[in-house]
């Protein structure tokens, strides 16, 4: 059979390790797994909660958590997270019970999450930014026990079925409560964290990951990149994406601090740069497309940052030779707890896209065929992962998940494996190449999303009588999403009508950004839909927009001009939304650098965010003219004092 598998590493002491070196990988396993690699051991209590309170003994004044001027040591982060745990007990939260946290990334974050955690329950992150009737939908399926918040709630999510704990109203009685660890039991198999992903139902589900598994994440981390309590970490990805799990626990239980950009800065990489050197950030993630655009920056010889860790997404860049730190990448499904296979990438010294390295510890992969049949190596197969991070299951879904996760018919000591649904090889040094979805299932910057979902939204729209969606690539590797619709006779959908509707369903990643109009969707002969024969976006397939208004003004054309063949659209109007048509903020990026260039003035990545339309970005561009234009002319204005006598002769 054909199986990748990857020994611990030797536990180095983290001052030993020369700065940006990794340990090399090890030579490829033999064709028959290996006997799983134990646990990590740990000489400590040895799962989260546990860990952070001994670091609030041995180091408690320590800085646990930053936030710009917000600071927790590991005595208050333990403290406070202590005493949130015991009013969440009062509330119902324990064992095998799951409690909802919808909350900006911030310290206060990681003292709800490490309180659940000390209840012996599990947390559910909830992005705030994300459409509250999806938020809704995830606490109903997931039966949260309690949902904790610190702002407002919209009605959507209050429910007799769990009470809402809100950090600043609640502040007075949760202050009261007792400072010592409550009292809670937690075994390997215990449930830690849900986080739900894209549906191939055209609902989301909830994929229930073990204290297990999760330390097994920690002890590999932990061991490979040599962290000590010198390490000072960034916290930057979404709380709805499981890297934000990685972000945190391998730091907070070795006593390193986790630091927090406020603002826009995590969109910008230029600015993110000015944040990691600034904060001294020693070891960060981010994800692919972020990381493709700071490779490319300059870096000091000198810079405190020795890793980045990336992955969510295919890597279509090396780093250079010159680049003070090592570049990490790593592939791992939210089944997989975050990381299943991780490598180094090397220099720029070859054209070829860099591997998704091998398996971290405790865990095999094999590729197989249809009938799960082991293939040769070099042959492109269906990749299944197995060991100690394979997650329990999806939550309320028993047929789903004896569907994904599956015995092994190899009869090894990984009897359960989960197939991935990716297609992927073993290149002849032991490395792993990725070959994309085998499924419909795509990724567009680093979010995992399945069609079925958006297209579920769609048809739900009145007029809409079929549909579906693909993700096309465009020049330069971007992925777009294109939605083919098929509407009803004298329908009056437009694409603002539609936009507006899985705006209210659907987070911004998962908006189509072109509309297609069909007659009918094409289908092959064993009846499922053909994709192939789906037409290329144009402007003359498009679906309508009676709301299209033509730009007014010559700094609109102008923007029109700079901004159309960035969205790889035909014509962008006055008030359509730059986000709406498929923007995100790595392109919002390139469209202010675009703009500093024609218009002479730097409008922020903030201003974007808030005027993203045509007519309200001319309007910010106008203001920074007029005011560089006053500014220029005080300047050449001359300075007001006595005039001088004439003199004769």
């Amino acid at each position: 059979m054909n199986a990748v598998e990857r020994s611990p590493l030797p536990h180095p002491q983290a001052s030993s390790a020369p700065r940006a070196m990794l340990p090399p990988n090890e030579p490829m396993a033999q064709s028959i797994p290996r006997q799983a690699n134990s646990l990590p051991e740990f000489a400590l209590p040895s799962y989260v909660p546990g860990l952070v309170s001994f670091q609030a003994t041995s180091a408690p004044h320590s800085v646990a958590v930053a936030a710009g001027s917000r600071i927790l040591t590991y005595a208050e982060l333990n403290r406070q997270a202590n005493q949130l745990a015991h009013y969440l007990q009062s509330v119902g939260a324990g064992k095998e019970r799951l409690v909802g946290l919808r909350m900006e990334r911030s310290p206060a974050f990681v003292v709800a999450a490490l309180a659940i955690l000390k209840t012996g329950a599990a947390y559910l992150p909830l992005d705030p930014d994300s459409p509250v009737e999806r938020s809704a939908y995830m606490l109903r399926d997931s039966g949260v026990t309690a949902l904790i918040t610190s702002g407002n709630v919209p009605p959507e999510l209050h429910s007799s079925s769990w009470p809402v704990v809100n950090l600043n109203h609640d502040a007075s009685q949760i202050g009261s409560q007792s400072a010592e660890a409550p009292e809670a039991e937690i075994h390997p198999q215990d449930l830690a964290y849900v986080i739900y992903t894209s549906g191939s139902s055209g609902r989301p589900k909830g994929v229930e990951v073990t204290h297990s598994n999760l330390m097994n994440l920690i002890g590999w981390h932990n061991r490979t990149f040599r962290v000590s309590s010198a390490e000072r970490a960034s916290f930057l990805a979404a709380l709805g994406f499981d890297a934000a799990v990685w972000e945190l626990w391998p730091y907070l239980t070795l006593g390193g601090s986790v630091h927090i950009p406020e603002g826009d800065v995590r969109n910008d990489a230029k600015a993110l740069r000015h944040w990691l050197l600034e904060q001294r950030i020693t070891i960060g993630f981010v994800a692919t497309p972020m990381a493709e655009r700071l490779l490319i920056l300059d870096w000091a010889p000198n810079t405190p940052l020795r890793i980045l860790l990336t992955g969510a997404d295919t890597l279509r860049s090396r780093p250079s030779s010159t680049l003070p730190f090592t570049l990490v990448n790593n592939y791992g499904p939210t089944e997989c707890t975050v990381v299943a296979t991780s490598g180094n990438v090397a220099p720029a010294s070859t054209t070829n896209w860099p591997s998704i390295g091998r398996p971290i510890d405790n865990t095999v992969v094999y590729f197989l065929d249809n009938e799960m049949r082991a293939l040769p190596q070099g042959e492109a197969g269906e990749l299944y992962v197995g060991g100690a991070g394979v997650a329990r299951g999806y939550r309320n879904q028993p047929e789903l998940t004896a569907q994904r996760f599956v015995r092994s018919p190899f009869g090894s000591n990984h009897e359960l494996l989960y197939r991935t649904g990716d297609l992927a090889r073993e290149l002849p040094d032991g490395e792993i190449e990725f070959l994309g979805r085998i499924d419909e299932q795509v990724k567009i910057r680093g979010f995992r999303i399945e069609p079925n979902e958006i297209i579920t939204a769609l048809n739900s729209y009145p007029g809409v009588q079929s549909s579906t969606v693909v993700a096309r690539e465009e020049q330069g590797g971007e992925k777009r999403l294109i939605a083919y619709i098929v509407l009803a006779p004298d329908s009056a959908v437009t694409v603002t009508l539609l936009r507006d509707h899985l705006s209210e369903i659907l987070p911004d990643y998962m908006i189509p950004a072109a509309f297609i109009e069909l007659a009918s969707i094409p289908i092959t002969a064993n009846g499922k839909v053909d994709r192939a024969s789906l037409p290329e976006p144009t402007s003359t397939n498009a679906l309508r927009d009676e709301c299209y208004v033509a730009p007014r003004s010559m700094v609109e054309e102008r923007l029109a001009a700079l901004t159309a063949p960035l969205l790889h659209v035909e014509r962008v109007g006055a008030n359509d939304n730059f986000f709406l048509l498929g923007g995100h903020s790595l392109l919002g990026t390139q469209l202010v650098t675009r703009i500093r260039e024609a218009f002479g003035v730097d409008l922020s990545l903030l201003s974007l965010f808030d005027h993203p339309t045509l007519a309200g970005m001319s309007n910010e561009i106008e203001l920074l003219i007029l005011a560089k234009i006053e500014a220029a002319s005080k300047e050449l204005q001359p300075i007001a004092g006595p005039v001088p006598e004439k003199t004769g002769r």
